[in-house]
């Protein structure tokens, strides 16, 4: 690949940010397959920004944990076992049933709870349209991931949302991130139902101030995540839907 001209204008913070987002894809898509170092000269090329923007987006991929240091130099890509992936769902998890655990406990607003209750009724359109046609379950991944976000932004901690945003660097740990893969699923349309009860509940929970059933609900609607990864290992085909899924290797 010829190395693409640096104009004369571009700010080196720029440059590390086109280096970062470049060589995430380059990862995340397995252009670069994990155990596979990386060459901060043979990225230069690839990516067309200096060396230093290379190193810096090496040094922040690092952080989310999606490149690691080698002892002799560098970076390797990192590779995820099922464990790992379980892991970080758990993370997940638990954050978030802190956050609406905080927010009932703290009070929110009926005003507030609109955003969730305006989602919860398109949820519902999706999910009786998941019965006939697959497209609607792209739909329910951007509309879920919604609803966890606004769920979230309900507890006003910026801490919590700092620790969840370092949690879902990893991407097969986002809210909706095995969806797709349990499309082809006998089981698809019984755990989406499951879903969109646990959302309406982790809801009803918020508005009732009831802090500890709020926290156990969304713990519990994270487990779900966990039957569709295994869902998603019973095939190649599904696991391949799960965004971040050539990091992942299996054991055998």
């Amino acid at each position: 690949m010829a190395e693409t001209v640096l104009r004369a204008d571009e700010r080196p913070e720029s440059q590390t940010v086109r280096a970062e987002l470049a060589l995430r894809d380059f990862v995340l898509s397995g252009e670069i397959k994990p155990g596979e170092r990386l060459s901060e000269l043979a990225l230069v090329g690839r990516v067309g920004v200096s060396r230093t923007p290379v190193r810096a987006a090496l040094m922040r991929l690092a952080e989310e944990g999606l490149v690691e240091s080698i002892p002799s130099g560098g970076f390797v890509v990192r590779a995820f076992s099922d464990r790992d992936v379980r892991e970080a769902l758990e993370i997940r998890g638990t954050m978030e049933g802190l956050a609406v655990r905080l927010a009932a406990e703290r009070g929110v607003p009926t005003t507030a709870l609109a955003p969730l209750r305006d989602l919860l009724a398109r949820l519902d359109v999706v999910v009786t349209a998941a019965l006939h046609q697959e497209t609607a379950f792209a739909d329910y991944v951007d509309l879920n991931a919604r609803f966890h976000r606004e769920a979230v932004a309900l507890a006003d901690s910026r801490l919590i949302e700092r620790q969840l945003e370092r949690a879902m660097t990893l991407p097969f740990a986002s809210p909706s991130a095995f969806v797709r893969a349990q499309a082809e699923a006998p089981e698809a349309l019984q755990i989406l139902h499951v879903a969109q009860d646990q959302h309406r509940c982790i809801v009803e929970a918020i508005e009732a101030r009831e802090g500890m059933r709020a926290e156990a609900l969304m713990k519990e609607h994270s487990r779900l995540a966990q039957r569709n990864l295994a869902l998603a290992l019973r095939s190649q085909g599904a696991l391949d839907r799960v965004p971040g899924s050539a990091l992942i290797r299996l054991r055998v």
